[in-house]
């Protein structure tokens, strides 16, 4: 079996463009360590760590940085219990749902004294973790769309150590970073899609939650004026 290729997917690329030149990394939930690896391997970052819950995946992340001839240091563990403040000053978190991201955050609260870039990529809840982060005084200074085969995916670039702001969740399926971001009015258009389907299946429901569909009227609006505000 060959060394390992360390291409990196279209969503990992994604992320791995927004890394800051010199950056001193922690990638949470690392699994093969291929984001690290390949920032190492580019001189896009000084140091990397590789964190994950799986002792397995991690096995195999030390093969692919030892098969490539780099320092990759790996922890076993959940989220960034591993990881000290000072260790890093740019933090990865791709690859899982929006509540599991707020959850590691949440067990390390020095990410939120805004001294740490951190790279959020939600598989699921994205809505939930942009309203997490309003409440527990993060900035969304940016947001990065991309798409990998079918699915599209949001890269949120966040730091904490701003005003805490309660807002309602179907107010937190857009966000001011998400109407600059390129390709806002495809994906916009893609979500009107996807919540107005959601919409009606609710409507159709013998038990309807009346409360629960009128927050849904209120996202599917929400999302509609702002793709519409970009036509």
């Amino acid at each position: 079996m060959g060394i390992e290729s360390m291409v990196l997917t279209p969503r990992l690329a994604c992320i791995a463009a927004l890394v800051p030149q010199g950056a001193r990394l922690a990638d949470v939930g690392t699994d093969h360590g291929k984001l690290p690896v390949s920032l190492l391997l580019s001189g896009r970052v000084a140091s990397a760590i590789g964190s994950d819950i799986g002792q397995g995946p991690l096995a195999h992340a030390a093969r692919n940085a030892a098969e490539h001839g780099v320092a990759l240091s790996l922890r076993l563990a959940p989220g960034l219990d591993a990881v000290q403040p000072d260790e890093c000053d740019t933090v990865s978190i791709a690859g899982m749902g929006g509540q599991t991201i707020a959850d590691i955050l949440a067990d390390a609260p020095w990410c939120a004294a805004g001294q740490h870039l951190l790279l959020l990529q939600p598989m699921t809840m994205v809505y939930e973790l942009r309203q997490w982060l309003w409440r527990n005084g993060y900035e969304i200074g940016r947001e990065t769309l991309c798409r990998e085969d079918r699915r599209r995916y949001v890269v949120l670039s966040v730091r904490g150590g701003a005003a805490k702001r309660d807002v309602p969740l179907w107010q937190c399926a857009v966000s001011p970073a998400l109407l600059r971001a390129d390709g806002a009015a495809d994906y916009l258009q893609w979500l009107l899609t996807r919540e107005t389907r959601a919409l009606s299946g609710m409507g159709q429901a013998n038990a309807i939650d009346t409360a629960r569909l009128e927050e849904q009227r209120r996202l599917v609006q929400q999302i509609k004026d702002a793709w519409e505000g970009l036509q």
